[in-house]
């Protein structure tokens, strides 16, 4: 969907604090667009927006929106009775989703796009600096906040377009890569794919869109691959599990991140750049927010950490990694993110802890779900119960943050770990 940048000046962004949607909104602002937007919460990326110029309305409402708005641009997690929505059709301002004005802004670029069910993000970032220090000057829009510039867009004026790819809702089909990386497939997102079949259709439709002269990048013999790739010419496959470098010593641990990192190394080859220098970016790669990030120490000494895993397969690679660097006592908070993916994979949840060695289990972040009474964050950690980690139930973040100022000693390992606000709780405990 094209757009005509040049007749637009003022954009209105609904649900403007989102990690995708707010580069956008960061983008508008550095092409010199006047940039309004609103969101239900106050947040660190609503307030880096309003130092950067953007007009910001907390909730919703008709007045957040001026009639004098050229565009509006909208997060596919909010309602179509949204009363800025509604009164944007009202004015017939246009509309567009953050996936099309994704796929708009992308026009004209050589695209990017790395997409798959985990490591979306840090192979995002990790490419970026293997690009940015091969002087490509790429344009790039990632799911999360990069350390230095701490933002989730670095404006580029080179043609290659760099971007996460989510396929919710089939989002990402908006694009039109010319190199696909996919780094894995599984079940997720369930609350709108029918089955991980439905799932694999999507990826198979994106990956189709890859051009002669194109790439996709990926585990080119996982199973759950074979249906995506199925008939698609073998010349554009190229399989990232070759560009493995058991030696690469990282800064982020897990073999998880050696994948990441063969991903980018597959990409950086098929641009001609030179393997020592895509090996030196690598090893120069420090995580990114909510990956791995270390928050500090609390008063006692107990080390913080914070990572946004959400699906069963995450949390495993995330405490394998950890009980890789660290012996003692491994303690998480994990808040469930929707009801229907707990339901779903309640098993697999009560598996994927077995390397820690106590778990707090908060309600369920329902986002953008109604609450489903069949399904609830005690039955999980009975779930956690049975694969012999203890776990415990805390009502809320009060009840959770006074057990751990009184429990944890010094030498503990603490992460939080989820897809909603939890990283506050760790952070309250900092000194």
């Amino acid at each position: 969907m094209k757009i005509n940048s040049e007749k637009i000046k003022k954009v209105h962004f609904i649900g403007i604090g989102g990690i995708g949607i707010s580069a956008i909104a960061r983008m508008m602002l550095d092409l010199g667009k006047i940039v309004s937007g609103s969101d239900g919460a106050d947040s660190r990326v609503v307030k880096d927006l309003r130092n950067l110029g953007a007009n910001i309305y907390i909730g919703h409402s008709e007045k957040a929106l001026k009639k004098d708005v050229n565009l509006v641009v909208y997060t596919i997690a909010i309602s179509k009775e949204n009363p800025e929505f509604l009164k944007a059709k009202k004015l017939k301002i246009q509309t567009l989703s953050y996936p099309e004005m994704l796929g708009a802004v992308s026009e004209g670029f050589r695209t990017i796009a790395v997409s798959g069910t985990h490591g979306k993000t840090t192979t995002t970032a990790m490419l970026s600096g293997v690009l940015i220090d091969a002087l490509l000057k790429p344009s790039v829009i990632v799911g999360s906040l990069l350390k230095g510039s701490g933002s989730n867009y670095i404006k580029g004026n080179g043609k290659f377009f760099l971007v996460e790819a989510c396929e919710y809702k089939r989002s990402f089909l908006n694009l039109k890569p010319e190199i696909l990386i996919i780094n894995n497939i599984e079940e997720d997102h369930l609350d709108y794919y029918q089955n991980l079949a439905d799932i694999q259709s999507a990826f198979r439709e994106l990956a189709q869109s890859v051009p002669l002269g194109g790439f996709i990048v990926c585990k080119a013999k996982d199973k759950n691959l074979k249906p995506v790739l199925s008939g698609i010419s073998s010349e554009k496959i190229v399989d990232y599990t070759e560009f493995i470098d058991e030696k690469l010593n990282l800064k982020v641990p897990g073999r998880h991140n050696l994948l990441n990192a063969a991903a980018s190394l597959a990409v950086g080859s098929l641009l001609k750049i030179d393997k020592k220098k895509i090996k030196k970016s690598l090893l120069e790669y420090s995580g990114i927010w909510r990956r791995f990030e270390f928050k500090g120490k609390t008063a006692v000494g107990a080390s913080v950490y914070d990572d946004y895993a959400h699906h069963p397969s995450e949390i495993e690679a995330t405490l394998k990694g950890a009980r890789g660097i660290f012996k003692g006592k491994i303690v998480v908070v994990f808040q469930p993110h929707l009801y229907s993916r707990t339901k779903r994979f309640l098993k697999e949840f009560g598996r994927s802890f077995r390397r820690a060695d106590e778990v707090i289990v908060l309600p369920i972040y329902a986002a953008r779900e109604l609450e489903d009474s069949s399904i609830n964050s005690k039955m999980l950690a009975e779930e956690i119960n049975k694969n012999k980690v203890r776990a415990k139930y805390k009502e809320n973040f009060d009840e959770c943050s006074d057990y751990l100022s009184k429990h944890l000693k010094k030498g503990d390992f603490l992460m939080t770990i989820g897809a909603g606000d939890v990283f506050k709780i760790g952070e309250s405990l900092l000194t």
